[in-house]
């Protein structure tokens, strides 16, 4: 039985849903905004988040407000079809990937209804149990990039692990700062998030300046590099430390990549729903390639959800599912900065209920 077969025939009843806008100044300097989707039935709820980056695709949503024909009795499987022949916006989005990130959130918020309405957990029905969770924190260094943003953190929480993503004017100093920390595990050279605020364009220099400063450091790992013909060349030392993010749809596109990883990122949500990402699960698992979590800035339920998925299938991993706190512009104190305990609903699909 598939992973997926486990949850498939789960049964759930819409009545109505709502939504809910939430926004916060966070870490990378930006406003974040999602919204959380609210199903309701048979006197439960259910609840997802949409992480869809651009506030205009937000702000569309909300002022389309619930008017998707998604009341009903459905199973799983037979909701995601429905799910599937729906135009989810209002608009055109700014990007196409932004339709997963929306089918995650009402595919996430039906099974945690249909959980619910059940009386089950989510690890119950796949029959994992929750695992202690390891954990990255996200950070960039900020325009122009500082040490102190790093630093800062780890005077307070000495224990904390990056995920840092390297830029062009990171100079020398700084590139060697941040390796005498002893504090990342992962370098994100954000290489395929063209026509992206985010892009990183490829940077031989940076490379290698990079590359070096960690080269003795077994435990780094290098995300999503773009692999011109000169970069391909000096990381081919280093493939089995190269791992993959943004272009991760589904097992065919791990299966496309140029060289089998030894490692990949899972964000739930840009994967985009629940069949897809759990055949994904069970094809890394055939092959032997590890995963970790990835996170999208979630100011909702939707962290605890890739927290409760990380912790079922590769909780030993530098996962960036760190605490909602460590991603906030003033970091609270009192943050767990170890492995997170286990912590899942006694129904539905929600971590810390």
């Amino acid at each position: 039985m598939s992973t997926y077969d486990r949850i498939a025939d789960l049964r759930l009843r819409i009545q109505e849903y709502t939504l809910e806008g939430l926004e916060r100044e966070v870490s990378s300097d930006f406003a974040r905004r999602s919204t959380v989707i609210h199903l309701r039935g048979n006197g439960e709820e259910g609840v997802g988040e949409d992480v869809t980056y651009d506030s205009v695709d937000q702000e569309a949503a909300l002022r389309a407000g619930a008017s998707l024909p998604l009341q009903g009795s459905w199973t799983m499987r037979s909701f995601a079809e429905h799910l599937a022949t729906l135009d989810l916006f209002a608009q055109e989005p700014q990007e196409e990937v932004s339709r997963l990130y929306r089918a995650w959130a009402y595919e996430s918020a039906a099974l945690d209804l249909a959980l619910r309405q059940a009386g089950e957990s989510l690890h119950a029905v796949l029959g994992r149990e929750p695992q202690p969770l390891k954990f990255v924190v996200s950070l960039r260094l900020g325009d122009p990039p500082s040490l102190e943003k790093l630093t800062s953190r780890l005077d307070r929480y000495p224990s904390l692990r990056f995920k840092l993503d390297p830029t062009s004017d990171w100079d020398d100093e700084l590139v060697i700062g941040v390796a005498e920390t002893g504090a990342v595990r992962l370098l994100d050279f954000k290489g395929h998030y063209e026509d992206s605020i985010m892009e990183q364009p490829p940077d031989p220099d940076l490379y290698r300046r990079v590359v070096d400063a960690v080269d003795g450091a077994e435990d780094v790992w290098f995300e999503d590099p773009k692999l011109t013909p000169e970069i391909d060349e000096l990381l081919e030392p280093y493939r089995s430390r190269i791992t993959w993010d943004a272009n991760i749809h589904s097992a065919a596109d791990i299966e496309a990549l140029p060289f089998t990883p030894q490692m990949v990122n899972f964000k739930p949500s840009r994967i985009g729903g629940l069949e897809r990402l759990l055949d994904t699960y069970d094809y890394v698992e055939a092959k032997g390639i590890g995963a970790y979590g990835g996170g999208m800035y979630e100011l909702g339920p939707g962290r605890g959800q890739i927290q409760y998925l990380a912790s079922l299938f590769h909780a030993d991993a530098p996962n960036d599912t760190s605490p909602e706190g460590f991603l906030l512009a003033d970091l609270p104190e009192g943050l767990p900065d170890g492995p997170l305990d286990p912590a899942p609903a006694a129904t539905g699909f929600r971590w810390r209920d």
